[in-house]
């Protein structure tokens, strides 16, 4: 037996529910004979049949009904598959993988993803917590989609990086602590110091920073948690470098025994976005894409 057509099924399920060949063939914009023909062609591979024609109103046999029944069932499978089809062609709907560091995590990104849940509900970001060099790797292997990177970091040709924003970088100091307006590499040498990961690019940016002035610290502790480093701080333990990645005041709130001061000279954190180029990427992708980039600033 030939497979069923889910084109004759809809006539089938047409007829019966307005109740003429004629009404159907209206409604679905096809010729009398077409209509005909459907049912006919169902009839014969079925065996039996589906309809009796009566003087007012066709009507369904005991089979057709059964068939009519297992029809609806088939055709809102497919009217869904044909709707989740074309959202995802318009990337309304579908599983974004994006890594990213802790930092962005915790200040960042929520901003983002909660407008990416009022513009596109129907896709889901698979956040990965990892380094910038992990995640340069990952999307060179195809197991990440988007990844925010601190730059300038090594790219292939296959992954194209536009820079996301710049955060200037500050002194988080306990709060009990004097300093002066604006720390300078020479004031923390004698300070205990709480550094990231020695792996991290955002050690390398500060271990560069005192090299400048001629400074060489060493670390009390390394973490690559800021909100942990922050922690610290708070507790008295040491001093960090670390970006201003909100507003002043809402940082202050948050960590209320910390004392954050600008850095002399000024340092900045860059943050990049990396992904395949666009003719390779699918509209979920996209539109993440295009989110992530309202965020945007120098």
């Amino acid at each position: 037996m030939r497979e069923l057509s889910l084109d004759q099924l809809r006539t089938l399920v047409t007829i019966v529910d307005l109740g003429t060949f004629s009404a159907a063939a209206n409604a679905l914009h096809l010729a009398q004979p077409t209509i005909s023909l459907h049912v006919s062609d169902l009839e014969e591979r079925l065996g039996s049949a589906l309809l009796m024609r009566g003087s007012r109103r066709v009507q369904a046999t005991a089979l057709g009904a059964l068939v009519i029944d297992r029809a609806r069932r088939l055709l809102r499978d497919a009217d869904d598959l044909l709707d989740v089809a074309r959202k995802h062609v318009e990337g309304k709907v579908g599983r974004v993988r994006l890594g990213t560091s802790t930092g962005v995590v915790v200040n960042l990104l929520p901003r983002v993803l909660r407008q990416l849940e009022n513009s596109f509900p129907g896709i889901d970001v698979e956040v990965n917590i990892m380094g910038s060099n992990e995640t340069m790797a990952r999307l060179q292997e195809g197991t990440l989609d988007i990844g925010l990177v601190a730059i300038p970091i090594t790219a292939s040709k296959e992954i194209q990086i536009t820079h996301w924003r710049s955060d200037r970088m500050m002194a988080f100091l306990p709060a009990t602590w004097k300093s002066p307006a604006a720390i300078k590499p020479g004031w923390l040498m004698d300070k205990p110091m709480i550094f990231n990961d020695a792996t991290t690019q955002m050690y390398r940016l500060t271990m560069a920073w005192f090299a400048e002035a001629g400074e060489n610290p060493r670390a009390r502790i390394e973490l690559n948690y800021n909100e942990a480093m922050k922690s610290l701080v708070s507790a008295g333990y040491g001093a960090a470098i670390l970006p201003l990645e909100q507003p002043l005041a809402a940082e202050l709130d948050r960590h209320k025994d910390v004392r954050i001061v600008p850095l002399s000279p000024v340092l900045k954190r860059h943050i990049g976005v990396a992904h395949r180029a666009l003719p390779n990427l699918d509209k979920a992708t996209v539109n993440v894409l295009e989110t992530i980039r309202q965020f945007q600033q120098a």
